[in-house]
């Protein structure tokens, strides 16, 4: 149900490695919580962000939540196609509704998430 090649965290966000970079989008099951996405503020390319710093927000026909950087690094891209097409969040978590990607992250944070496996059971557990 959740691809095997990202890591997950308990703030339901994912988060991809590769080359150098880290692209964070939310999982389907965040994107099930908030309902239909209705907007998505993202950071500006060039802001260095710390782990854990407010990085925009996603708003939806049920709620508004922050959304957090779950690793520290410098924003390089932001899914601009998010700006007219806010609904690939709940159509595409996983490809097309990324948020963004950051640069210069310590691989050692990326050993603390959680595998498919252990997120799958996380929710399972949330979902109680």
């Amino acid at each position: 149900m959740y691809p095997e090649e990202l890591k997950y965290t308990q703030e339901h966000e994912w988060i991809r490695g590769e080359d150098g970079t880290c692209t964070i989008g939310i999982t389907a099951y965040a994107t099930e919580q908030l309902g239909d996405v209705t907007y998505v503020e993202l950071p500006e390319t060039g802001v260095k962000l710390a782990k854990g710093a407010e990085a925009g927000a996603v708003e939806s026909v049920k709620a508004a939540s922050d959304i957090y950087a779950p690793v520290g690094g410098e924003v390089v891209e932001v899914n601009t196609a998010l700006d007219d097409q806010p609904e690939l969040v709940n159509e595409s978590p996983y490809a097309d509704g990324w948020f963004f990607k950051l640069k210069d992250v310590d691989p050692a944070e990326l050993s603390s998430f959680m595998d498919a496996a252990a997120y799958a059971h996380y929710v399972e557990e949330q979902s109680q």
